[in-house]
């Protein structure tokens, strides 16, 4: 789990939290509204990437479970369909709203709509990248993964000040610096997966290395290609299999969004606080990701998982200790007043123990065909956080939105961890050591 853990961990904090951080590095010195616009604008692209998350979910786990054992082709194919369907439904709305999505959020929202302008413009190209990349993990390889998001990385480096400071740009060139170096990532990509899916064609059906079968088999396992589903049929299961883990995504920076319209009711110093914390936590919320995508790899494959929840336990009690110890020293890079950012660090330990178990399950469950628990448990502790938030922020102030996010993760934990009935793979006894070991409880007990 680990070591398939650990390039995963290094590709989203390269090409997720690096990115973000790199953003804001550049643009603090633009002012307190800059910051502010890149907080809501990269929250809003979170949602829209939430929208598109189950086709790479669903392509992992599906090539997961056919390689070596069914043709991929048909099910990358399907894929690709469906990112051009969904690349044009999500970026063309979202680029046309973008002046009253930013109104919504943001006292400052025409800067906040610039960047819109670019970033949202610029979502094709992210969501294609997460395709390929779903293919690649779902083939079991994640190093070359982590290798294009190092890549993504350095272009941005490179380009942020050029765009933002030498051509003078602003907080617009933060977005296409961004932009750009995604798109010069993806054609490298692209190269990479046209090999890899040619050396899985040309190997025989002798050569294909002994597999253990997958917890939750594929609906087409065993189907003759007449009888098999078209292409229509394979769009639908991608979406199908991995629309839990969209809703719960969805649902996470829906909730996002309303945290950050809750919070500017306190300032733009606060929002800015706001932003500043969210984006150095990430590095560490990267762990609990890292561990479900590897989770969610192995029960794909049948593979074991170990006992992933104990693993998000821990490492939720790791990273926050570390973010308290580096509070205040990393916060006073980004903002002249660290005073807000510090204060969501600290108040976030109680939040990253709960959250980082839970997510770590996250992985086990969806691909052993147990999402929609993982949905509803999410929506359950959403249900619970958001009254919550509004209700103490009226008696505690900022910090009462805090300690509802804290509150909110331990009902979603408790409701993941029930114990599953008659769900899929839920009969005892039948299936081999192997396939019950990696579909079983994901306390691993």
């Amino acid at each position: 789990m680990i070591r398939l853990a650990l390039p995963v961990y290094v590709e989203l904090v390269t090409a997720v939290v690096a990115v973000g951080l790199i953003d804001l590095l550049w643009v603090s010195g633009l002012g307190e509204a800059a910051i502010a616009a890149v907080t809501v604008a990269t929250t809003a692209e979170y949602l829209a990437y939430g929208l598109f998350l189950a086709v790479p979910t669903g392509l992992t786990v599906l090539v997961g479970r056919r390689d070596g054992r069914e043709p991929l082709g048909p099910v990358v194919r399907a894929g690709w369909k469906l990112w051009a369907v969904l690349s044009v439904a999500i970026t063309v709305p979202a680029v046309l709203l973008r002046e009253p999505l930013a109104a919504l959020f943001s006292a400052e929202w025409r800067l906040t709509a610039e960047f819109f302008l670019i970033s949202l413009g610029g979502l094709p190209v992210y969501f294609a990248q997460t395709v390929a990349d779903g293919v690649l993990k779902g083939r079991g390889d994640t190093r070359r993964p982590m290798r294009h998001a190092l890549v993504c990385n350095a272009l941005v480096v490179a380009l942020e000040p050029l765009f933002i400071h030498g051509l003078g740009l602003g907080v617009q060139g933060a977005a296409l610096a961004t932009v750009a170096a995604r798109a010069v990532t993806l054609a490298i990509t692209l190269v990479a997966l046209s090999r890899a899916l040619s050396q899985a064609l040309s190997r025989a059906p002798s050569q294909a290395l002994p597999r253990v079968p997958s917890p939750v088999p594929s609906r087409t396992a065993g189907a003759s290609p007449k009888a098999g589903p078209g292409g229509a049929g394979l769009a639908r299961e991608v979406v199908r299999t991995g629309l839990p883990m969209s809703g719960d995504f969805l649902a996470r920076s829906a909730v996002g969004l309303a945290l950050v319209d809750l919070v500017a009711g306190f300032g733009t110093a606060e929002l800015a606080g706001y932003g500043i914390g969210q984006k150095i936590m990430l590095a560490g919320v990267m762990v609990f990701y890292a561990l479900r995508q590897a989770a969610l790899i192995r029960t794909a494959r049948g593979e074991a998982t170990g006992s992933p929840l104990w693993l998000g336990l821990g490492a939720g009690a790791a990273v926050a200790a570390v973010l308290n110890a580096v509070a205040v020293p990393v916060t006073a890079l980004f903002a002249a007043d660290p005073a807000p950012a510090v204060g969501f660090l600290r108040w976030m330990a109680l939040y990253l123990v709960p959250f980082g178990g839970l997510i770590a399950v996250g992985g086990v469950l969806q691909a052993s065909g147990r999402g929609g628990r993982l949905l509803a448990a999410t929506l359950a502790g959403f249900a619970v956080q958001l009254p919550l938030a509004y209700a103490l922020s009226g008696w505690l102030g900022v910090t009462g939105v805090w300690l509802s996010m804290a509150a909110g993760a331990c009902v979603s934990l408790a409701g993941a961890l029930v114990p599953r009935g008659s769900g899929p793979g839920s009969a005892r006894g039948r299936a081999p050591r192997s396939t019950r070991t990696a579909a079983g409880p994901p306390s691993g007990r």
